[in-house]
């Protein structure tokens, strides 16, 4: 249809151009022969050539006005063409550049300068500057009416100056005179009824530039520029948001890889949507998992309390942890492992699946069921405080302690006639009476010596400032508690402790051999509260001077005759044990 409209017009002109043609002729042709008339003394209608030179002009004007419409027609129509392209592309710098190269060609403008409205700040930012050659002005050539281009902003109306430089509405713009700006023409970019920015070009050299059809012609393709920038800025914040999205996924994913629990998330439908590799490897799963995969299809056998959880967690939004279940792997045998159900929301807060953490806790187990038996032979603080390995070799460190003997008197007596089995059935009475008093005050079993028992405070496993005052106060309650016990039992399988109780310095660590260990103390210092034990009456408990000195403030004593002890040439005060606060 364009190209019929378009050689239809071809010949209208080419009638117009041909009857003009034919009107000039008969002009001519009139004019001999008026001359020829006049000589044999005839004459012409009045007014003959004057309507011919009439229908002249007339022709000639109206081939002019076919003239401007085309001009006008070839505007549109590249307008057209331009519209399109621009809005064929996404890209927004290309999109703006083909704008402002348009802008100047449909314009005829000296220089064109594109400005778009900041989301944030709300504030007109230059984007696009062209010239006429399609060349980008720098910066520092910006010569433009800032006045123009605020009223613009500000009325969403455009501008027409034909010579700015005496245009009254100008004529306080300083921009206007020292750039000896003429012709202006700015309109505005309007999206939604917005303005978004504005379009403004000049011509320093010529005035009368721009008319009214340049500027409508501007504002039509300005109309459909706009639509087709917002949606190129569109497309750009789509693609930065896009870009985030994908950079914070492969964040995340590169962290659930990263970390040591399994993670396993869901959809509404028990459909995995994503699990991590550390949850395929608890799992034993061969190879990479392709998804969506059905939970069920991935995780063993569970007991009853799986499903529940799984359903309570999408139903009320609740976070459940520290769950253990107990189950079997072909490839791994027994399987103990620990979950967290936690519910996984969207953007708009609804819950949209499951996050399972899960935890191998098998080695762990392993090793509390094997620690736990340890734990019978061994001090529990030796046991509890092994981090590393190097912490089971020989050697120890000098330090300040307090030590606790208790003996059994008369025990050999005792056991003569008893069977072995009842025999060992008081003594554990006894020493489990005895572990209580020293647990209770943070001390730590060095050994079971028979019928004897030896207690150390304030060793590296256990530090204690005061463990003097621990110390004597684990003796009292021993004795205490025996007492108390001796009520229950007949006469016959009351046995008596004596304690002593020493503080001094002392060599604690591992002694004995890489194969065979023993967590213990040595030096003088463990020899007097061993002394001290030795000389104890039965029921009676025994402090060294050194001993007194740190706990005289929360004890009652009674001073005892010096005592030489075995060993030792000089006397050692000693004081008996009477009450502790």
């Amino acid at each position: 249809m364009a190209e019929a409209a378009e050689a239809q017009e071809s010949g209208l002109k080419a009638e117009l151009d041909y009857i003009r043609q034919l009107t000039v002729d008969l002009r001519n042709l009139l004019k001999q022969q008026r001359e020829m008339l006049r000589d044999q003394g005839f004459r012409l209608p009045p007014g003959t050539t004057t309507t011919l030179n009439d229908i002249a002009k007339r022709l000639e004007g109206a081939g002019n006005r076919v003239n401007v419409l085309e001009h006008e027609r070839d505007q549109y129509r590249a307008l057209a063409d331009i519209a399109a392209l621009i809005n064929s592309s996404l890209d927004l710098t290309q999109v703006l550049n083909e704008v402002m190269d348009t802008i100047i060609q449909i314009s005829g403008a000296e220089r064109g300068y594109l400005m778009l409205r900041d989301e944030l700040t709300g504030e007109l930012e230059f984007r696009i500057a062209r010239n006429v050659d399609r060349q980008s002005i720098d910066s520092s050539e910006f010569e433009i009416s800032r006045s123009v281009i605020g009223r613009v902003a500000e009325s969403a109306e455009p501008i027409l100056t034909t010579n700015a430089q005496e245009d009254t509405r100008f004529q306080h713009a300083e921009s206007i005179v020292s750039y000896s700006l003429r012709s202006i023409l700015a309109v505005p970019l309007m999206v939604k009824g917005d303005v978004t920015g504005v379009v403004y070009t000049d011509n320093k050299i010529h005035a009368g530039l721009f008319t009214e059809q340049t500027r409508d012609l501007l504002m039509a393709f300005t109309n459909q520029a706009a639509v087709a920038i917002e949606n190129a800025r569109l497309f750009a914040r789509l693609r930065t948001t896009l870009d985030e999205i994908t950079e914070m996924k492969n964040l995340q994913d590169n962290i659930f890889a990263s970390i040591a629990s399994g993670v396993i998330t869901t959809d509404l439908m028990d459909q995995i949507t994503y699990i991590n590799r550390r949850a395929q490897q608890i799992l034993d799963l061969e190879g990479d998992v392709s998804l969506p995969y059905n939970l069920y299809d991935v995780l063993p056998p569970l007991d009853t309390r799986f499903d529940t959880m799984v359903g309570q967690v999408q139903e009320t939004d609740q976070r459940l942890t520290g769950i253990e279940f107990e189950t079997e792997v072909e490839t791994r045998g027994k399987l103990n492992l620990s979950m967290n159900f936690s519910p996984l929301k969207d953007a708009h807060d609804q819950t949209q699946g499951v996050a399972i953490v899960l935890d191998d806790l098998t080695e762990t187990k392993r090793r509390e069921a094997q620690i736990a038996g340890v734990r019978r032979y061994l001090p529990v603080e030796v046991v509890d405080g092994i981090r590393s390995a190097d912490e089971l070799k020989l050697g120890g460190t000098r330090q300040v302690i307090s030590i606790l003997f208790g003996d059994i008197r008369g025990f050999s007596t005792f056991s003569e006639h008893l069977d072995p089995e009842k025999l060992v059935e008081i003594i554990n009475t006894y020493m489990t009476i005895a572990s209580d008093a020293i647990h209770q005050q943070q001390g730590v079993i060095d050994k079971f010596l028979g019928d004897a028992v030896m207690a150390l405070y304030n060793t590296a496993l256990r530090p204690q400032e005061d463990h003097a005052l621990r110390a004597v106060r684990s003796a009292a309650l021993m004795m205490a508690d025996i007492r108390a016990y001796h009520e229950t039992v007949e006469p016959d399988e009351r046995l008596k402790f004596g304690i002593g109780v020493h503080t001094g310095e002392a060599v604690v660590g591992n002694v004995g051999s890489p194969e065979r260990l023993d967590y213990t103390a040595m030096g003088d210092s463990v020899n007097l509260a061993k002394r001290l034990q030795e000389v104890a009456a039965p029921m009676q408990i025994l402090l060294s001077e050194a001993t007194y000195l740190l706990v005289r403030d929360n004890v009652s004593v009674m001073e005892l005759e010096p005592i030489q002890v075995k060993g030792r040439t000089q006397y050692t005060k000693v004081y008996e044990l009477q009450d502790v606060r």
